[in-house]
């Protein structure tokens, strides 16, 4: 890595940028998008799709950054965790940041084009989600339910691509992660609530109040009802409930974490979901193996 700064200076900061250094949200975009490929597949997806819906993740995850980071390039320097942001700093400029980003998305674009024309058409309101979330946040209280949308696109897209519909379970696996991503989001935005407040910044952390953790374990809990009837739709048994189970002790820990709201605690309990989502699909895709053995 210290080779690779030395002969490309600038490449650590569109790293960062682009926070392939921090994978978390990477991680939290290609759980729902796997949960939607096994079960769109009742078993192991087509390896093609997984190759390109893995690296789609990747790569629309971090053009989501990026665009985030153009929209903010301005508020960053006014909130502690994001000033030092390559943007807000000035290492790397607006239009240099608009390049990489269409970069990004046409290359993720490029492996659409490699699945069928329902999932195509799908691509185009997944972007316009992922473009116009960064900008929500300064007209309404509720960007984090617009990233929930954009973030949760993902499963209907992979459900498409592996079957070539979008049904119910595919609906109900989309609501999931919508409400699921609500609620770690807020728990992120209350690591930034009181720079937020000064700065203008608008988030469900601050409309929900002193009500945050009640409203995110209420979240949590419809979460998990939906996806209870996702593996009643699916008829589903014993290791997918147990992953279930599993999800229920980690959202009690991170209860735990953001009772004191905290600012470390709280981002640890938003880290936290990575575990979730991995629980969730271990089970997923385990119940669903065996069935089709």
């Amino acid at each position: 890595m210290h080779w690779i700064g030395t002969r490309f200076p600038r490449l650590p900061d569109f790293i960062s940028l682009a926070r392939l250094n921090k994978p978390i949200g990477i991680y939290l975009l290609l759980w729902p998008t796997l949960w939607g490929l096994w079960a769109a597949a009742d078993g192991m997806p087509r390896l093609d799709l997984l190759f390109i819906f893995v690296a789609g993740t990747i790569l629309m995850r971090s053009a989501g950054c990026v665009i985030n980071d153009f929209a903010d390039r301005k508020l960053d320097v006014l909130v502690e965790r994001t000033r030092d942001r390559p943007l807000a700093t000035g290492r790397i400029n607006a239009g240099e940041a608009l390049l990489f980003f269409v970069v990004m998305i046409t290359l993720a674009f490029i492996l659409v084009l490699f699945t069928n024309t329902l999932t195509i058409y799908l691509s185009v309101g997944g972007l316009l989600l992922a473009a116009c979330y960064p900008f929500m946040k300064r007209y309404t209280y509720l960007p984090q339910v617009v990233l929930g949308a954009a973030f949760a696109w993902s499963v209907p897209m992979a459900y498409a691509a592996q079957s070539g519909e979008v049904n119910a379970v595919a609906g109900l696996l989309y609501l999931a992660t919508l409400l699921w991503t609500v609620a770690y989001d807020t728990q992120y935005a209350m690591v930034d609530r009181a720079d937020d407040i000064k700065a203008g910044i608008k988030s469900t952390a601050i409309l929900f109040g002193e009500a945050d953790n009640l409203i995110i374990v209420i979240l949590q809990l419809f979460t998990l009802f939906i996806l209870l009837m996702v593996g009643s739709q699916l008829k589903l048994g014993l290791y997918y409930h147990a992953g279930l189970l599993a999800a229920v002790a980690l959202f009690c820990y991170q209860f735990k974490l953001t009772r004191l709201r905290a600012r470390e605690d709280c981002f640890k309990a938003f880290l936290n979901n990575h575990w979730v989502g991995m629980v969730v699909f271990i089970g997923l895709a385990l119940e669903l193996g065996l069935k089709s053995a």
